[in-house]
């Protein structure tokens, strides 16, 4: 009995080449009643809705019948649905493979004095492996175009390379190129009653330059998905839960509802849950963005994921599975990558219509010259230099050569761009969206400004606020104790204890000393700070701390995040280049909206959660917004994912790096503006490229239809071109950023 369902399945798909094949499957799809689909180019990857009368085998059989395959994989296993990178491998092989056959296929043909004898037969055994088995994926996706009545690259290239091939064959066995002690005259004229030319070096070298464009492609498609895998990566493996008194350590995917597990120093906490015992400080970066640690102490709520930096917790799980908060922005994540249109690749698209132009245009030579009385030999001459002249090789160059320069240019300049399918969006990016903490600020606490009473030395208040804080743990301690280790001499303080979420105290010098929140000071001793000081501090988003000895407050510490140095001139590029900037943080509104006074930003956004930057990066885009977004945290990479481009900073989480479509290596907020920059110019000189591979040599499809052009000249032609692309490349190594 055939199993249906009325809730979204996961598809995992084979057999695509491009983004016109993601979407002929998506369209194949979509044709079903009541079936909404969404193909993922980049990760492999179909999400499915379907009715209660469409089952999960019709919908394989959907994408079967399209030429793909297709198989279920299980929603709550998403390492089934990243794509591995054995395609890659085998690939990379295939490429290694072929250039090594081709490359004395190719001098041969060009160097008169390596034609020795028999060497036309030796180049047909190194080339035909090259032929049939290095492009077999273009013969295959050209077979699936056929059958489907589309035409893209693929099309072209199986065509133009084959034709070559095939004359080759009939040339060696039927004509006069099989002779012992043939050469082939490099000649600009084909010989009007002669078959002795072969044409396996223009072959091999076609199916070479693409297979290396293919590669190079596909390096950047199989990061696509190292999101979803790093996400994965973050989650506890095991848990030490409690059971019957006894502690004992099992598989996080057995922890149920209501089990109580410990989280020790330093651990991840494994899934969300409430504290039932114990105090501590935790981490809650990945889901805040905020590097300020959250004080819980019994009853309050825990994250899965995020880091106990503090005492030991008992943890009763509240949530397990796919209902956790690391779950949810797993689905974020790829629900947004989903969502996310694959950009068609722009051969494709001037193939679509280019392929049958070209074939008719072969087919009317052919015709043609034997209606006109030629030989068939000149004839099929002619009709083999119309395809093989259509077929530059230089498009196999046109993409990876600009996209290696400038990727080498970016790395110079502290930027990492992704791949070629992401260019195209920075050219309309009217919006940046950008992260607090981490990105215009520096991530990290440090004192922001000491508030002294009347008489109290500054040497002797560090002492005693920095001994005390050295030997706490909390970040915002070390921030103290660093402050102060570089202004004055700290000490060993005696009797130190330690309040998880309150502060800290002890014996300084022969004094008894306190340093910890407000609130802690004037409820447990009694003490009132300068209120109008510690308010004022608060609502611009810092942390107070008081120094108390001798039973008095002896003074205040405002500690904070701080801007980096280049946030300011950042934003202020991000203006003059037309970028309208944007906040986005989980901070608090008193804080985001100081930082954004600090650095000269109009929009704030602030206490929003992971779903919420996902949210607001949409209704830009609703608005007529093209918007960019810069992030460094876990909290981050769903709205990378989602906005039109995504950069990441390279000090942040592995998962906003793998989201992202540029990191930025050096952390710098000018990078951004250096970033979108650099993918301008790459775009440019990729889309000038793709233009010359195919004007260059379209131009001369008029002479070889006039039986002018040898095919061998065609393939000299070709070999231009690659010059050309490859020069036009380098160019992109004088890349500067403006001012």
């Amino acid at each position: 009995m055939t199993t249906t369902i009325s809730k979204p399945v996961v598809l995992s798909l084979g057999g695509m080449t491009c983004a016109s094949c993601a979407m002929r499957v998506e369209k194949k799809l979509n044709k079903l009643d009541g079936v909404r689909a969404t193909v993922n180019f980049a990760t492999e990857i179909a999400t499915v809705t379907l009715p209660d009368n469409v089952s999960i085998a019709d919908a394989i059989s959907i994408v079967e019948s399209a030429g793909y395959t297709a198989k279920e994989v299980s929603q709550n296993n998403r390492e089934e649905v990243t794509p591995k990178d054995t395609v890659e491998k085998a690939l990379r092989q295939r490429l290694i493979i072929s250039s090594i056959l081709a490359i004395p296929v190719v001098l041969m043909a060009m160097i008169p004095g390596l034609q020795i004898d028999y060497w036309q037969w030796l180049s047909l055994t190194l080339a035909s492996p090259v032929v049939v088995w290095g492009a077999l994926p273009f013969h295959r996706a050209a077979w699936v175009n056929l059958r489907h009545g589309n035409a893209t690259m693929d099309t072209l290239i199986s065509i133009g390379v084959s034709a070559a091939y095939i004359w080759s064959l009939y040339a060696l066995f039927f004509g006069g190129a099989g002779a012992t002690g043939m050469t082939m005259d490099f000649t600009l004229l084909p010989d009007p009653n002669a078959t002795s030319e072969i044409y396996l070096e223009v072959a091999s070298a076609v199916t070479v330059f693409i297979l290396l464009g293919r590669y190079f492609e596909s390096r950047a498609k199989s990061q696509s998905s190292a999101a979803l895998t790093a996400l994965l990566n973050l989650g506890a493996k095991d848990v030490s839960i409690i059971s019957q008194g006894q502690e004992k350590k099992i598989p996080i995917d057995m922890l149920q509802l209501g089990d109580q597990f410990v989280a020790r120093p330093g651990e991840r906490i494994a899934t969300d849950g409430k504290i039932v015992e114990g105090s501590s400080a935790v981490d809650e970066s990945m889901i805040t963005g905020e590097s300020v640690p959250l004080e819980v102490s019994p009853g309050d709520k825990v994250i899965g994921a995020t880091v106990n930096a503090g005492g030991r917790l008992l943890v009763e799980a509240t949530a397990v599975g796919s209902d956790t908060a690391l779950a949810r922005i797993t689905y974020l994540v790829e629900h947004a990558q989903a969502g996310k249109a694959p950009i068609q690749r722009l051969a494709d698209r001037v193939a679509a219509i280019f392929v049958p132009i070209v074939i008719s245009l072969s087919l009317v030579t052919l015709v043609g010259w034997l209606i006109a009385g030629a030989e068939p030999s000149f004839a099929f001459t002619a009709a083999v230099a119309v395809l093989i002249i259509a077929c530059p090789c230089a498009l196999g160059l046109a993409t990876p050569t600009a996209l290696m320069v400038g990727t080498g240019r970016g790395a110079q300049l502290g930027v990492l761009i992704r791949g070629p399918q992401i260019l195209e969006s920075t050219k309309q990016v009217n919006t940046i969206a950008l992260d607090k903490t981490g990105t215009i600020t520096t991530g990290k606490m440090s004192v922001h400004e000491l508030h002294l009473a009347l008489g109290v030395e500054e040497t002797e208040f560090l002492t005693v606020a920095g001994s005390l804080e050295n030997a706490s743990e909390h970040p915002i301690g070390q921030a103290v104790s660093k402050y102060s280790s570089e202004r004055a001499e700290l000490v060993t303080p005696d009797d130190f204890q330690s309040t998880p979420g309150r502060g800290v105290q002890g014996v300084v010098n022969g004094r008894v000393a306190i340093v910890g929140n407000p609130d802690w000071i004037n409820t447990e001793w009694g003490l009132t700070p300068d209120s109008d000081w510690v308010r004022t501090h608060q609502e611009q988003g810092r942390t107070v701390i008081a120094v108390v000895w001798d039973g008095q407050v002896k003074g205040l510490i405002g500690v904070s995040d701080t801007v980096k140095p280049d946030s300011v001139s950042a934003i202020a590029k991000f203006n003059r280049m037309g970028l309208t900037p944007v906040l986005i943080s989980g901070d608090n509104q008193a804080a985001a909206e100081q930082v954004a006074q600090e650095v000269g930003i109009d929009k704030v956004f602030a206490g929003v959660l992971p779903e919420d930057k996902v949210q607001i990066i949409s209704q830009l885009q609703s608005e007529g917004q093209i918007v960019a977004m810069v992030g460094d945290g876990v909290n981050d990479a769903a709205a990378l994912i989602q906005a039109d481009l995504g950069m990441s900073m390279g000090s942040g989480t592995d998962v906003a790096i793998e989201a992202s479509d540029i990191t930025l290596t050096n952390s710098n907020l000018t990078s951004a503006a250096t970033g979108i920059e650099l993918a301008r110019k790459t775009l440019s000189t990729i889309k000038g490229n793709l233009f010359w591979a195919f004007a260059y040599n379209s131009a001369a499809i008029p002479l070889a239809m006039a039986g002018l052009l040898n095919p061998m000249i065609a393939g000299a032609a070709m070999a231009f071109s690659s010059i050309f692309v490859v020069t036009n490349s380098l160019r992109l190594r004088g890349f500067k950023p403006t001012k």
